[in-house]
This record gives structure tokens, C-alpha cells and sequence, in this order.
């Protein structure tokens, strides 16, 4: 059975959902921006399945968490997740990381190892130095909504064109729906993402970690370079696919998870 409440964060209450029993072990689910933890819903009852008890996180800002005052950090958002880690009462747990969500789960198990179990960073943005002046050029910015509803068109299309080869019509709406759910804000993930620089926190990690990823998503090559930095970790690459992996495969997404979770 799926469940969600409202814990006290750091700025305010985090909307969470879970699945699983509360006995079993905790695995913390950290999405992608500017989505919320609705991204790992089709993979929420795989995970309990599996015998996980799956807690998916809106980080602040995103979903229905409330936003920080201002624009935060990755090693904001990370000290933010040992506030909801206290207020779950779970002194230690597995942390999954997707895109952004894996920038701020390498950040937390960097500095709070003691915190973390088992790692998985599902897609590792570990940019390379074009990439980041690539992505300079952008001007994020909030949505400005139209009075003929252009705005609503600008950001299906955008996200079209985003994820080539996607396949599934209704993870697309919903995950527009929860870009355009905060418009004021949803940029402030790609700014947050693309000014941090994952490769220190990478290197410090002494957690169990798995690398997870898929060859037709957009941080593929990234994640390979991640792979090359630590060929100590645990590696795992589905086929195909897009960023939206976990609507496209929830059943082969899942049973890398628990498989390396559970050990």
C-alpha cells in the first residue's frame, strides 16, 4: 500500500511517500528536477516487493515541499536530508540518487557516511568541462505564464525535445505537470545541478555504491566517466531507455535496485 505524509525539513514540511513495511529496510528515493518523488511511483510497490521499505522524497521546492527562502545548494539540499532523516527516526539508510537527486545523495554519503547504507547513483551527472560551459549558455529562468496558455505548449515541447526515443505519452504529462506545478522554481535545480561539481564528492565516497544507468538516457556518457573515476563500484547499465527509466522499465529498474541494495 502506498502512504504519504508531511514530515518537519529544514525550510519548512517535505512531502513524502512510502511503500513497504515499516520494519523493513529503508531505502530514501531522491528524483530528478524539476520533478518530485511521484517520479518513482511505477517502482514504489516493485521496491516493497523486494522486501525494501521505499521512501520517496519532494525535495524542498519541488512537489509539495515547501521551498527554501532563496535558490540552495547541493550541500544545502544535502544537510536538508538529515534533517527529514531525523524527523523519519532513521539514523542510517540506502539512498538512491537520480540525476540531481544522485548530486545531493554523493554530497550527503560524502559527508555523513555513518548515514548511509548502500548508495545508488542513478545517472551521475559528472560533466565534462565542454558540457558545463555548454550548459553556461542557458538561461534558465521561471515559467511566465501566458494569457492564450503558449507557456503550457513551450514546455510539452521542451521536453519532447529533451527525451529522444521516449516512448511513454502518460509519464510525459505527468512529469510536465510537475515542472509546471512550480513555476517560479523549477529552474532552480538545473542552476543548483550545473554549479556543483560532483567529481569531489565522488572521490570521497566509502559507501557501497552502484553506478546505475541506461544506454538511452542523457547522462549515459557521464555515467561512464563516473565508472572510469571509481572502477571499484558496482556497475550496471539497462538497455535503452530514456531519462524517464523508471516508467519505461519499472520492473528492471527495481530489481537493480534491490538486487544491490539486499545484497
Amino acid at each position: 500500500m502506498i502512504r504519504r505524509t508531511y514530515v518537519d525539513g529544514r525550510w519548512g514540511q517535505v512531502h513524502v511517500t512510502m511503500a513497504g513495511a515499516a520494519d523493513a529496510p529503508p531505502l530514501l528515493l531522491l528524483h530528478q528536477s524539476p520533478l518530485s518523488g511521484a517520479q518513482f511511483a511505477p517502482a514504489l510497490p516493485l521496491l516493497a516487493r523486494a522486501g525494501l521499505r521505499a521512501i520517496a522524497l519532494d525535495t524542498a521546492g519541488f512537489g509539495a515541499s515547501d521551498p527554501p527562502p532563496a535558490p540552495a545548494s547541493v550541500a544545502d539540499h544535502a544537510e536538508a536530508l538529515g534533517v527529514v532523516m531525523d524527523a523519519l527516526a532513521l539514523p542510517r539508510a540506502h539512498l538512491l540518487g537520480h540525476h540531481t537527486g544522485a548530486m545531493i545523495a554523493a554530497n550527503f554519503a560524502a559527508r555523513m557516511p555513518q548515514r548511509v547504507g548502500r548508495l545508488v547513483l542513478n545517472g551521475v551527472p559528472l560533466f565534462s568541462p565542454e558540457e558545463r560551459a555548454h550548459f553556461a549558455t542557458f538561461n534558465f529562468r521561471a515559467i511566465e505564464p501566458a494569457a492564450d496558455g503558449a507557456h503550457l505548449l513551450a514546455a510539452w515541447n521542451q521536453r519532447l525535445a529533451a527525451t529522444p526515443g521516449w516512448t511513454d505519452l502518460a509519464a510525459m504529462h505527468r512529469h510536465v505537470v510537475a515542472w509546471l506545478a512550480n513555476p517560479d522554481r523549477a529552474h532552480w535545480g538545473f542552476t543548483m545541478a550545473f554549479a556543483h561539481d560532483i567529481e569531489a564528492d565522488l572521490k570521497a565516497i566509502r559507501t557501497p555504491t552502484l553506478i546505475l544507468t541506461n544506454s538511452g538516457e542523457d547522462l549515459f556518457a557521464a555515467s561512464l566517466r563516473a565508472q572510469a573515476l571509481r572502477p571499484d563500484w558496482a556497475f550496471h547499465a539497462l538497455a535503452g531507455g530514456t531519462h524517464d527509466v523508471v516508467d519505461e522499465m519499472p520492473e528492471a529498474w527495481a530489481a537493480a535496485v534491490a538486487g544491490f541494495v539486499r545484497g
